[in-house]
């Protein structure tokens, strides 16, 4: 699930993340890769400084976020599908509800 293409994530001149599997790279949301997006707000030429170390480990918790999407993302589809299969439309739902004396 995680491919076997990885890269090397440059977050200063001298500190990056070794090995970032392509498809954690690569995941977007909204059309933007997550972490890429997220770097480019952090730029020194935008900041004016270098990542905090705290930045360093969020961006590493994120990767790590994402790398657990990747692999349960068969999961995640097969129960989407189970429960749009196993759906009610909305107007039998409504007219299945019973509210009683409310």
């Amino acid at each position: 699930l995680l491919g076997g293409r990885t890269c090397d994530v440059y977050f200063s001149e001298y500190g990056y993340w070794e090995n970032i599997p392509w498809s954690v790279w690569d995941y977007s949301i909204g059309g933007y890769q997550v972490i890429k997006k997220w770097l480019s707000y952090r730029e020194r030429d935008i900041t004016g400084r270098s990542l905090t170390p705290d930045e360093v480990r969020h961006a590493a918790e994120t990767a790590r976020s994402l790398t657990r999407l990747v692999l349960l993302g068969p999961d995640l589809n097969a129960n989407y599908q189970a429960a749009k299969l196993n759906s009610v439309p909305l107007g039998e739902a409504q007219a299945a509800l019973s509210f009683g004396d409310c």
